[in-house]
């Protein structure tokens, strides 16, 4: 239902001395400094699209082919060789800045090097995560590309035509895929066909590619405007459509007909492993998919009780499926009529909160915050979502919320929780304050790590009555909705690719247990079977982050300050869960 737009780096950058209050007097290592700060300039270099997002734009040109073979040994190379560098330092004499720069670049480099050892790239998209529909947002106009200049028109010119070596080469990877018995499930497959085909016009201003040429800026000469415009419609229909018809006609005709009924990696060659490795690559830890599995349950149990107490409350007769089918379907909880109402809606809540924050966060971000509706292009399969601004204050943090249609927009979805998982104090906070810290190495600012980044998130759900909301019993208990949800993750994302469970199980079992349509949770599901183990993160970090906080309450007592506990987490930016509970008890034994 949610997910966050994050440009995630293995990790990268120049180190800037941070000599912070938990640094031990120690300076900064000079050599860690320029290793990290080359790795950082030739990781843009190989992954040029998160520079752009990052809002660097030296490679905005580029449009590399990331899945092929031979692009993966030079990545081998890449990661082998800084790990190699990274061992030349003895970590015991570094300063402890540098010691987590240390940790994390150790961490996030042996996972990336170790995840070319799977066959992955046999699947180069899927209906989720997709680079066909990225490029639709950063060709839009209204993307993280920028449309300024004529420079960067030109530099999306470049970019956009090399899209039909791409899709040639992922029509190459998918085949490979179908000789090797690796490919996707039918029911994904069958999503993928028709967001292909929507990007198949008969006129260059229907498309979507062609919003830059509206909106050309007034200052561009004449003769630019129309030889830009020429070169865009060219673009459009001579290379973009042709290359989404052959993935759309592709996916179709041979690779439909070849996909599996299949629902999890446990069917595939080596799936098994693959998923062990995804666990622990998302979560940051060791745990294992059972132990995942287990904690699932119990979280389960515990919020169901939590939700039978609310449904008693509010005087409903009858057992709990039949309350969420009430709030599905009775006509109070869709009041909204345009989706200027629902986004108000939204406005409404962050004013709401507004007032309470300054006690609960010593240091709030200078990025701008946005709350828009999701373009009608990908509104049909986005999550409400955010998007992270630019440090240098050209991009604000973007709240994307889908409408498709506004008199069907449920309340007790849980827009509270929602709000403050996506948006404030949730992304917008901790992805801004880690890009606006210039004394961060780059490799941590523009980093992350799933069980941090939806951790941290997660977490601020829980926030709720502290910022004055879930005052309203519905909204509480579309906040518990939400808690069920990413406990529900847990069960269903473990049994899909470790248990054998096929997705029309856990739809069902997600109908069971939150108030959710089947339309939605179907959505849902299928979106854990396209990315495995990415759902784990959320509630494995949320409940890392509270047995922290409760932790240091006991620990502390009245010498705890939740702001300062809040400040000291999002300080020094995103990182594993053991590195960040190291950190926090080196803080938390400060303050004693």
């Amino acid at each position: 239902m949610k997910k966050v737009i994050l440009v995630f780096l293995s990790a990268t950058l120049l180190f800037a001395c941070k000599l912070s209050s938990d640094n031990q007097q120690g300076e900064a290592n000079t050599e860690l400094a320029a290793m990290l700060s080359n790795y950082y300039e030739e990781s843009l270099q190989l992954f040029p699209l998160s520079a752009t997002y990052q809002g660097d734009n030296r490679y905005n040109s580029l449009l590399p082919v990331e899945f092929t073979e031979s692009y993966r040994a030079k990545l081998k190379d890449f990661y082998s060789r800084y790990l190699n560098l990274l061992s030349k330092f003895d970590r015991s004499k570094l300063n402890e800045q540098d010691k987590i720069s240390y940790d994390v670049f150790k961490h996030d480099n042996e996972l990336s090097l170790e995840s070319l050892g799977f066959q992955d790239n046999y699947i180069p998209f899927q209906q989720f995560y997709a680079l066909p529909l990225s490029l639709g947002q950063l060709g839009s106009g209204d993307g993280a590309q920028p449309f300024k200049t004529v420079k960067d028109y030109e530099d999306w010119l470049k970019r956009a035509t090399a899209f039909s070596a791409w899709a040639d080469s992922a029509i190459v990877y998918f085949r490979k895929g179908i000789a090797a018995n690796y490919v996707l499930p039918k029911s994904l497959v069958v999503k993928m066909i028709p967001q292909m085909q929507a990007m198949v016009v008969d006129s260059a201003a229907k498309s979507l590619f062609y919003g830059p040429v509206t909106k050309m800026p007034a200052s561009f000469t004449q003769a630019d405007k129309q030889r830009l415009t020429q070169a865009y419609t060219q673009l459009i229909l001579q290379q973009l459509v042709p290359a989404y018809k052959k993935l759309a006609d592709f996916l179709q005709t041979e690779y439909l007909p070849k996909s599996r009924p299949t629902s999890g990696l446990g069917s595939l060659p080596g799936g098994k492993k693959y998923y062990e490795f995804l666990v622990r690559q998302q979560t940051t830890t060791n745990k294992t998919p059972d132990e995942i599995h287990t904690t699932g349950l119990n979280e389960v149990k515990r919020i169901r009780g939590q939700m039978d107490s609310v449904k008693n409350a509010v005087g409903f007769k009858g057992d709990l499926n039949a309350f969420f089918e009430f709030m599905r379907n009775d006509k109070q909880f869709t009041p909204f009529k345009t989706p200027e109402e629902v986004l108000n809606a939204f406005r409404s809540i962050q004013a709401k909160i507004q007032p309470h924050l300054a006690t609960m966060f010593g240091h709030v971000p200078k990025t701008k915050f946005e709350i828009r509706q999701t373009e009608a292009f990908r509104a049909a399969s986005a999550s409400a979502e955010y998007n992270q601004g630019t440090a240098d204050g050209s991009r604000p943090g973007i709240f994307y919320v889908p409408i498709l249609d506004a008199t069907k927009f449920n309340t007790t979805s849980g827009m509270e929780s929602l709000f403050l998982h996506e948006a404030i104090p949730g992304h917008h906070y901790q992805i801004s304050l880690q890009q606006e810290d210039t004394t961060l190495p780059k490799f941590r600012r523009y980093g992350g790590h799933n069980a941090y980044v939806e951790g941290w998130a997660l977490y601020c759900e829980s926030l709720g009555r502290e910022l004055g909301l879930y005052t309203d019993p519905y909204q509480y208990m579309g906040a518990l909705g939400d808690e069920m949800h990413r406990a529900i993750r847990l069960v269903v994302d473990v049994a899909i690719h470790n248990k054998g469970m096929t997705r029309e199980e856990a739809i069902q079992y997600m109908m069971d247990n939150e108030a959710i349509s089947e339309q939605s949770a179907t959505a849902e599901i299928e979106r854990y079977m396209a990315i495995p183990g990415q759902a784990l993160g959320y509630k494995i970090g949320a409940l890392k982050i509270r047995e922290l906080r409760n932790k240091y309450q006991q620990q502390l007592a009245d010498k705890f300050k939740l702001a300062a506990f809040h400040d000291e987490f999002l300080k020094d930016g995103s990182m594993p869960l053991d590195v960040v509970e190291q950190k926090m008890d080196r803080w938390a034994n400060r303050a004693k």
